[in-house]
């Protein structure tokens, strides 16, 4: 008899915050390039503000509801107790964040690169600091005095601005606010000619107050840098009458004035002008308002200056040809004879553009229906159906409106597509769009023929160079004719199919996935090999958790790869000591998806969308596609393996959120599996696994 087990849980925030320790790792690593180090301060930022203005915000909105709310909504743990441990946890890494980036600066100087302060400049380079000002600067700058008769004025989300006090002996002192123009200037401005010397835009503006504020008197004048991170989550009301585009943008409107969820601050600024800031804010000095340096917005670093240095950066690995996709071929003929695998950014999506270019011309083709989350600003793939539209195809876009942050985009690149004559959908009400599919139809003889696209990753030709993802093409029945029956539910929502090979959230995806520890665990049971293989960002689901432990009480061996949020603890005796967990940071952000379950030594492999998060099982749509391909299988397989031998970038998830790096040298070599998979492909470009 198992004996049983009270199941434990890592609170999902907590574990994000752990994950966001392992990014701020990756800058204090002497292995990683130096100018790779500061981009990396970029990243933890900027993750830093959308976890305040997505889950903090979250709950924040939790304190304002009443004790029957919450209860009607599940929530019975002590939000203000999480809240507390993500303050503290917040602070401790501030303070880490601090000493990195004054280690960075110290580095960048043994270096010959110099990031000074308006104290700290020559004479020449003041004068053309003083030049860039006037020519520049100053036409952006907008100062608002502040006094009894004059509104404290908007301050915008995620943007860092001046304080500025005008301070008279015995009166009482006038302020005034000047936004910092980073969404139009460079936020790094060189002052040599071989860019080695540089200034940040915030310090010319402060070498240049009095130029500003000539026709005022005062005895000192100081500037004191702050920012606030907004609430933003979108409030879409319930008006039937409302079409969902008015809705949202409607609500895009409100989260630029959502409520402040955190605000920083120069230590250096006086208690009286950071009183200032928390009356018009109303927040208590305690709830989530930060001191830190003199410099706020650290997301500007991810765009810091190309300094010709090329030991100070990443050595460059620039994406590959497919080994089965010769240039200027038909990808409708390979495609016929096998499936494909591609790997981003080790291989290029332009083989997915491609395919979609050649389908637009292609006159056999019929039809492309696409589903679009996120894509790029100046998207080719939209460029390629609107081709397509052109040429005589039709063209359907399931467009998903509520890809947040992606809103707008979403927006402007569906109106794009109705003026050309696409038919676009907004999605199923209720459920979000997240699957990753296209489906070319195409006449071949008497018959159409479907050609099928899964993905664990976005149409976007931008984020493949940076995110790892997969992508299948493929025109095997089974799969692809199951994905014209996904997109037949997506135009009209009654007409939902019992798919045998797809698994479709919210309908099939969390039964098959416990179906699937389920027979595992019959298989550890009976004596048989017995093991799961997971690669994920995100493991949260309670239920899959616990049925991942049951599975480990029964002698299941789990690995698991989570780049971000893990609630599962690994390791426990008696719950969870048969599941190991790693977590890969890297230059490249690990964003696959791929389940391999044992299957008594007949493996059953998946790449998909989604990951093991409520929300993706139940509240989403989502897709997880079966790969068949023999040598496809091989090539998942070797890659997992390889990542899990990884003993440079690894860490290692344990019950102390510690996020240890994975030291074990395995055969005396240190393996890094990102440069390890680049070699991979290189070498395999012109041959088959």
């Amino acid at each position: 008899m198992v004996k049983k087990f009270e199941p434990k849980f890592v609170n999902r925030d907590i574990s994000w915050l752990s994950f966001n320790s392992r990014v701020l790792q990756e800058a204090t690593d002497k292995r990683v390039p130096l100018l790779e180090r500061l981009k990396f301060l970029g990243i933890f930022s900027n993750n830093q503000d959308e976890f305040f203005r997505v889950r903090v915000a979250f709950y924040k909105r939790l304190q304002r509801l009443d004790k029957s709310t919450l209860r009607s909504q599940k929530i019975n743990f002590d939000i203000n107790a999480v809240l507390d441990k993500i303050n503290a946890i917040v602070k401790d890494q501030g303070e880490i964040f601090e000493d990195i980036y004054s280690q960075i600066l110290r580095d960048l100087e043994l270096n010959s690169i110099f990031i000074v302060n308006e104290e700290q400049l020559s004479k020449n380079q003041k004068l053309f600091a003083q030049e860039y000002f006037f020519e520049n600067i100053l036409p952006s700058l907008v100062p608002v005095m502040i006094n009894k008769s004059n509104q404290f004025p908007y301050i915008k989300d995620r943007t860092a601005y001046l304080l500025v006090e005008l301070f008279t002996e015995n009166k009482p002192g006038k302020y005034s606010i000047i936004e910092i123009p980073a969404s139009t200037l460079p936020r790094f401005i060189s002052l040599t000619e071989k860019g080695n010397i540089i200034i940040l835009l915030d310090d010319i503006i402060r070498l240049h107050l009095d130029q500003i504020f000539y026709n005022f008197k005062y005895d000192k004048i100081n500037a004191y840098t702050f920012k606030i991170t907004r609430d933003a989550e979108l409030d879409i009301d319930s008006d039937v009458n409302k079409s969902l585009i008015g809705k949202i943008s409607e609500s895009l409107k409100s989260r630029k004035k959502g409520l402040p969820t955190r605000l920083v601050y120069d230590e250096g600024m006086p208690e009286g002008v950071l009183n200032l800031l928390l009356k018009n804010f109303k927040l208590m000095k305690d709830s989530n308002v930060l001191s830190g340096g003199r410099y706020h917005n650290f997301r500007d670093f991810i765009k810091f200056p190309n300094i010709d240095k090329e030991k100070l950066k990443s050595p460059k690995m620039p994406s590959l040809n497919h080994q089965l996709i010769p240039p200027r071929s038909s990808i409708f003929n390979i495609v016929k004879k096998q499936d494909l695998l591609i790997a981003y950014p080790y291989q290029t999506f332009h083989h997915v553009i491609d395919f979609l270019r050649e389908a637009a011309i292609d006159p056999k083709v019929k039809s492309i229906s696409i589903t679009l989350y996120r894509v790029a600003n100046n998207s080719h793939v939209v460029n390629a159906l609107i081709n397509a539209i052109k040429n005589g195809k039709k063209v359907l876009c399931i467009v998903e409106l509520q890809a947040r942050f992606d809103e707008e985009n979403n927006i402007t690149q569906a109106n794009r597509l109705i003026d050309e004559g696409a038919q676009v959908i907004y999605g199923v009400p209720g459920l979000k769009t997240h699957s990753k599919l296209f489906l070319i139809t195409r006449a071949e003889g008497k018959d159409n023929l479907h050609y099928a696209h899964i993905g664990t990753g976005n149409f976007n030709e931008d984020t493949s160079k940076l995110y790892t993802d997969y992508t299948l093409l493929t025109c095997d029945k089974r799969i692809a004719d199951e994905v014209a029956a996904v997109f037949e539910f997506y135009k009209d929502n009654t007409k939902i199919y019992n798919h045998k090979h797809l698994w479709l959230a919210p309908f099939s995806l969390r039964k098959n996935l416990k179906q699937a520890i389920e027979q595992e665990i019959k298989n550890a049971n009976a004596k048989k090999t017995a093991w799961i293989f997971l690669k994920l960002n995100s493991l949260v689901d309670e239920d899959i958790i616990t049925l991942l432990y049951n599975a480990s009480n029964a002698g299941v061996k789990i690995r698991l790869i989570i780049r971000g949020i893990c609630s599962l603890i690994p390791g426990v005796k008696g719950m969870s000591e048969n599941i190991e967990v790693i977590s890969i940071i890297d230059r490249f952000l690990e964003h696959a998806r791929v389940f391999i379950f044992c299957n008594g030594d007949k493996p059953n492999y998946f790449i998909s969308s989604a990951d093991i998060m409520t929300r993706n099982l139940d509240y989403r749509s989502e897709v997880a596609a079966p790969i068949f391909d023999k040598n496809i299988q091989q090539i998942l397989l070797h890659n997992l393996e390889l990542q899990w031998s990884d003993n440079t970038k690894a860490r290692v998830i344990d019950q102390l959120q510690s996020n240890n790096y994975k030291t074990s040298v395995a055969g005396g070599k240190h393996i890094s599996a990102q440069q390890s998979l680049y070699e991979f492909y290189k070498r395999n470009k012109a041959k088959t696994f």
